[in-house]
């Protein structure tokens, strides 16, 4: 047995040994799904500057770039369809065995794989949802974009008049203070974090594993580069996370 296929087998045992799991996710879970992670070479972030959130608040003419963005990345957004790394965690929610899942990405594939809203917890918010910043009236993404072309000008609510924009955390923009007291409650109080697809560097983000480690939880880490945690992790598992979950799924009898 090889030292992968070892540490493996030893997350297959914590997780039969838990029954609070909690997920923890970073871009690389959705590649395999075809989306890009943004910082990789070709990724938006090399493309395109980004646009502030004080910028798209007070500038029509970045708002309008910011929503033309939006309307090239949406074809593959919703097209794209959850992989076994997402279905997994569905599978550890319907064996009783999930707490919640934090996750740092915004393409929503782990609702499209059947999580419920209140196990996920979204750190940097979800393209699926549209919101409005006077009202906060939400609303599904396709029922806007769908709709929309590249130049126009920045759309409006039609209840109240004030700024759409997708319900994702901007540049500039404060993170949700529910959500982030919701990852720290989990964090402290579960038995087993899996933290799949995730370098660990964004913060405050990255700062929910070690939490959990400090706290007394067994980490397992499955991502093909390095991070920060490793020498903190119970379990380090360097392969794709479609093959591992794919050997865990078969040693849990799944």
């Amino acid at each position: 047995m090889t030292e992968q296929e070892g540490a493996i087998r030893r997350t297959a045992e914590l997780i039969n040994a838990s029954s609070r799991i909690v997920g923890f996710t970073g871009a690389g879970i959705s590649t395999e799904s075809g989306i890009s992670d943004y910082r990789s070479k070709g990724g938006l972030w090399n493309r395109f500057t980004p646009v502030y959130y004080d910028e798209f608040i007070e500038d029509e003419e970045k708002r309008r770039l910011y929503w033309e963005r939006k309307i090239e990345m949406w074809p593959s957004l919703r097209d794209a369809q959850p992989n076994a790394g997402h279905r997994f965690f569905s599978r550890l929610n319907a064996a009783g065995k999930l707490s919640g899942l934090i996750t740092q990405n915004i393409d929503g594939l782990h609702a499209k794989a059947g999580l419920p809203r209140e196990k996920l917890v979204r750190i940097h918010g979800t393209n699926a949802e549209i919101i409005c910043l006077s009202c906060r009236r939400i609303l599904p993404a396709g029922e806007l974009m769908e709709g929309m072309k590249p130049g126009e000008p920045a759309p409006l609510c039609s209840e109240c008049g004030g700024l759409l924009k997708p319900n994702t955390i901007s540049f500039g923009q404060n993170l949700d203070t529910k959500e982030l007291e919701r990852a720290e409650k989990l964090s402290a109080h579960c038995e087993l974090m899996l933290c799949l697809g995730s370098t660990l560097v964004v913060h405050p983000a990255a700062g929910f594993p070690a939490m959990a480690a400090r706290c007394g939880a067994a980490l397992a880490i499955v991502t093909l580069s390095e991070t920060p945690l490793d020498s903190a992790a119970t379990v380090l598992i360097r392969r794709p996370i479609g093959e591992v979950v794919g050997e865990l799924t078969e040693l849990l009898g799944w």
